[in-house]
This record gives structure tokens, sequence and C-alpha cells, in this order.
């Protein structure tokens, strides 16, 4: 499974309703860090498909829902409708793992 273009009008049914954690990228096409994130976004699409959902929001495309929650490179960790988790910033694939493991999400 790979990313899931998500948009405000999406946004509440393919994140604050999902039945797993998902993990939100919110960026835009002239972001630098948020595309040197991406391909990290891409393989853990497809690694953890079973346990989490990568999402990704084009601030540029849907600006109302970046508008509530902050700027970007902003990586953010939804779970039962709610955000459980932020980080901010480009990270490598790695580090991305790890975070979702601190935060309970687990490779199956």
């Amino acid at each position: 499974m790979s990313t899931v273009a998500v948009t405000d009008a999406t946004f509440e049914s393919d994140v604050l309703k999902a039945s797993k954690p998902v993990l939100v990228d919110f960026w835009a096409e002239w972001c630098g860090p948020c595309k040197q994130i991406a391909p990290a976004l891409e393989q853990l699409s497809e690694e953890l498909a079973d346990v989490v959902t990568i999402a990704k929001v084009n601030i540029e495309d849907s600006p109302t829902t970046p508008s509530r929650y902050g700027g970007i490179p902003t990586m953010m960790l939804f779970r039962d409708g709610q955000m459980t988790s932020m980080k901010v910033g480009a990270m490598p694939k790695q580090k991305i793992l790890e975070w979702l493991n601190e935060a309970g999400v687990q490779a199956a």
C-alpha cells in the first residue's frame, strides 16, 4: 500500500475516523525537507501497511486542515480521532521508524 492523499474534504473520514493509526505528513511541492522525507514515507507505507496508514496532505491544495495543526514539514500521528504524537522537520527513515515505535506503532 502506498501513501494516501488526504484533502480537507477527506481528512475526517481518512484520518480522524480511521480504524488504525494514521501518520499524516503535511507537505508542499516547494518544501525541500518535505521532498527529502517523501521516499522514506513511501517505503514505510509499504513495510507497515498492516499497522499504520501513511497519509499526505498537500497544504497548497488543502489549506484548511493544516491551519488547524501547524506548519511544514510536520508529521503527526493520529489514533482514534486524536493527534497523539508530532515531529517537526525532516528525518531519515530509521528515525521515523523509531518515532513510530516509541509512539506504540510496531511492525507486526
